[in-house]
């Protein structure tokens, strides 16, 4: 897809990289564009699908975190699994495409 098919976004940044910089730092990044975009529906979009992915990724690693032994096994597994999923959705932000995750994708199309 083309950037100038993603339209214009309000920080003056091409779309692409814009909601490629959202997912850099989870949810903080994720709020920081969500609130800064006010035009654009594909950063929107992916700047509220990193709040929501990201936030609970963060959430269930405090979880783990506090569950001795098992909690503490599954905790690398949920590391590796987000870091996947983090280079994974840059990319695709990156190449113009809406990829929606399931719930967090439906919770950010419904609020982008």
């Amino acid at each position: 897809m083309e950037n100038s098919s993603l339209g214009n976004t309000s920080t003056g940044m091409q779309p692409n990289l814009a909601a490629l910089l959202s997912y850099l730092v989870g949810p903080i990044t994720g709020i920081i564009f969500y609130l800064v975009e006010k035009e654009n529906k594909f950063v929107r979009f992916h700047a509220m699908q990193s709040i929501v992915a990201f936030g609970f990724l963060w959430v269930l690693n405090a979880v783990l975190a506090i569950i001795p032994v098992i909690g503490w096994a599954i905790m690398p597994i949920v590391g590796v699994v987000s870091l996947i999923l983090w280079i994974f959705l840059m990319v695709k932000a990156y190449q113009g495409e809406y990829f929606k995750l399931p719930i967090a994708g439906d919770i950010a199309e419904k609020n982008s």
